[in-house]
Formats: structure tokens, C-alpha cells, sequence
């Protein structure tokens, strides 16, 4: 493996760019739905029988911000294990965070109680990633989609009833299918059901967990039609988390990939695909299969070495690192942050890809202005 000549190291880090000033430099006009600052959640690791002790933490996600503009769907890619799922629930507070902050249109949602996220609730909803797991088997479809109206008093129960029809409808399912049960269902069409569930109290903001990943290829087309149908019907706010960049793509208007719990790359979905900066985001695009086999036959994918390394006990300083083509001294010594190398485009790398280190030390702070 050749390594590039490492940049002088330094001593001090700096601190990673927040949700604003991460929002000030994306193109988009709708303005923040949600901002998530500085958001960290590590799961204990305890041991002993007599003494519950701590002896370490899966640092699932540590330290992320972004932010979601109105009307917009952001993309959440990274391999499995990467700290996707656990990032979408934290910001549903499914799971309490460990530190940082979730704003949903200005107000802050880490903190609150049960009680106090009820009302919030109808404004953020999530679609789970197995259909089969995710629909209460021994419930029929018409109290699936209609707890959520009757835990909310919205309706009488005729009314409840119309308007499960309604959306069974609009999801592509029979009106008549209200009193089936979930086995009664293939598993597009319980995806179907989850999807009307989460439409049912019209929330603003929909976490998507990986919806097609469980699904057949010629399913998942289907459904990501639909979710971009409804967008624009309804005017819905995306998180479509998956790991596959070949649906992101389709749906996506900004990309955010992550590795081992933090971001390391961020940006309108065009610029992501069309000139990746981390060697990471290049290494998941090399993988995605081109249709022409003469296309596929001339790019040399990006094969990487090693396996990802456990979250318990992440490489100090870049975490990609250690199975980065491009790494030299300076990526075990200093974490490298976000940056912005320009409309929006945030990459956080020592080494950036098509730029070269002065410039990337520069944007960093590590280098004078000149």
C-alpha cells in the first residue's frame, strides 16, 4: 500500500462545526425543521455478578450535527453497525440521548418527558425496517393505523374507520383490507401498512430506517415511488436511512455518510456521487453495481482492507483510518473535523480526495491563510 507524506502533526484539535453553521452552508430555502447538535449516545458495557461496575461504552454515536430543511429528504448511509438506527431513534427520542441536542422546529426535544413528547409525537413519525416484525400480529390492520388516531382523540370511531379507508387507499391497498391481519399480507404490503400507520396523524417529519432493505428489488421501486408520491402530496420532511447508495440516490437531496458513529462526509447528493471527498464515500460508490457491464469492467473499485473495528473500542483519531488507503501519521494523531470545501459540501479528511492537504489543513485551521 503507498502512503502519501504526512503533514506535520498538531497538538491541539478543534471543535467540530455545529448544526448552524453546517445549515448556513447547505443551499435550500425551506429553512431548519430539525437540527441536531453535537448528539452522542454511548451504551454502558457493565460487568461483574455482585457489582454492576462500567468497564466501557459502545460509543454508538458520538458527536453528530446536521440539520433538515423543510420539504427536503436527507440520506443516511453507512455499512451496518455504522450507528444509523441508534441516530434515528435518538432523534425520536425512542432511546434517551447521552448528551447534545434535538431541535424540532425550535424546540428542544432532549429532555422531555413522555408526557411532554406525546403532542410531538403526530409531528414526527418513523417507518421500521422490518415489516414483519414491526405490525403487532395478533392486531388487525384497522387498529394498527387506528391506535395512533385513538390514542390522540382525533375522531369518532366511525370517523377513524373512514379514514384508515382512506389511507389504505393511498398507500395502494384495498379499503377492504382494514380487518386482515398482518400475515394476510406479502411484506411490501405490510410496508404499506407501516407507512399508512406513520401518515395516520399527519406528522411534518418521517424517519425512514432502512424501509426496503427486507424487500425484493422489484418491491422497493414501488415503495420509493410512493414515499416521493406522498412528499409531494403531503409536503413530508424525509431521514431515509439505508446502506444501499444505489437507493439513496433516487431519493435523496442531501447525502450524509457515516462511519463508526460520527459523519464523516455531507452534502447535496449530486456533488456526493459526482466527486466524493472521504475515502470512505468512495469506497461505498465503488461498490455500487453500473447497469452498462463495459462501465463496470473500466473503474477499479475501491476494495478495503480489514474489518470495521468494534464501536466499544474505536482507533483513536480518524476511525477510518486504519483501513484508509490514503492514511499517514497525521490521521492516528489528530481527528480531522467537518469542513466545508463549498456549496454545502462538508467532508471531514486529512487526505481529501481531489483537493490537495494544504488546502484541507488550511479549512481545518491547522495551517495560516496564505
Amino acid at each position: 500500500m503507498s502512503r502519501l507524506e504526512s503533514p506535520p502533526p498538531r497538538a491541539t484539535d478543534v471543535a467540530a462545526p455545529s448544526a448552524a453553521e453546517i445549515e448556513a452552508s447547505a443551499p435550500g430555502e425551506g429553512g431548519a425543521l430539525l437540527e441536531v447538535d453535537h448528539l452522542v449516545k454511548h451504551f454502558p458495557i457493565k460487568s461483574g455478578i455482585l457489582i454492576d461496575r462500567e468497564v466501557g461504552r459502545v460509543r454508538a454515536v458520538d458527536d453528530v450535527s446536521f440539520t433538515v430543511t423543510r420539504g427536503e429528504t436527507l440520506g443516511l448511509v453507512g455499512e451496518s453497525g455504522c450507528g444509523k438506527s441508534t441516530l434515528s431513534r435518538s432523534i425520536l427520542q425512542l432511546i434517551k440521548p447521552t448528551s447534545g441536542s434535538v431541535r424540532f422546529d425550535g424546540r428542544e426535544l432532549v429532555g422531555l418527558s413522555a408526557r411532554q413528547m406525546r403532542p410531538l409525537r403526530r409531528e414526527i413519525q418513523m417507518i421500521f425496517q422490518d415489516p414483519y416484525a414491526s405490525l403487532n400480529p395478533r392486531r388487525r390492520v384497522a387498529q394498527i393505523i387506528g391506535d395512533p388516531l385513538a390514542l390522540h382523540g382525533v375522531g369518532s370511531g366511525t370517523e377513524r374507520q373512514r379514514k384508515v379507508q382512506q389511507l389504505l387507499e393511498r398507500v395502494g391497498l384495498s379499503p377492504e383490507h382494514y380487518n386482515r391481519y398482518p400475515h394476510e399480507f406479502s411484506g411490501g404490503q405490510r410496508q404499506r401498512i407501516g407507512i399508512a400507520r406513520a401518515l395516520a396523524l399527519e406528522p411534518r417529519l418521517i424517519v425512514a430506517d432502512e424501509p426496503v432493505s427486507a424487500l425484493d428489488v422489484s418491491i422497493q421501486a414501488q415503495i420509493i415511488n410512493l414515499l416521493d408520491d406522498l412528499q409531494n402530496d403531503f409536503g413530508l420532511t424525509y431521514i431515509f436511512v439505508a446502506h444501499d447508495l444505489g437507493v439513496v440516490r433516487h431519493v435523496s437531496d442531501r447525502i450524509a455518510v457515516m462511519y463508526l458513529g460520527k459523519i464523516v462526509e455531507i452534502g447535496p447528493a449530486d456533488a456526493v456521487y459526482a466527486n466524493p471527498i472521504h475515502p470512505y464515500t468512495s469506497s461505498l460508490l465503488s461498490a455500487v453495481p453500473i447497469p452498462d457491464p463495459r462501465q463496470n469492467r473500466a473503474r477499479e473499485p475501491l476494495v478495503l482492507e480489514g474489518d470495521v473495528p468494534s464501536p466499544a473500542d474505536p482507533p483513536q483519531a480518524c476511525r477510518f483510518h486504519t483501513r484508509c488507503p490514503r492514511a499517514t501519521d497525521i490521521c492516528s494523531e489528530l481527528e480531522p473535523r467537518l469542513v466545508d470545501y463549498g456549496g454545502g459540501h462538508w467532508a471531514a479528511c486529512h487526505h481529501p480526495i481531489g483537493h490537495q492537504d494544504g488546502e484541507a489543513k488550511r479549512l481545518m485551521g491547522l495551517a495560516p491563510p496564505g
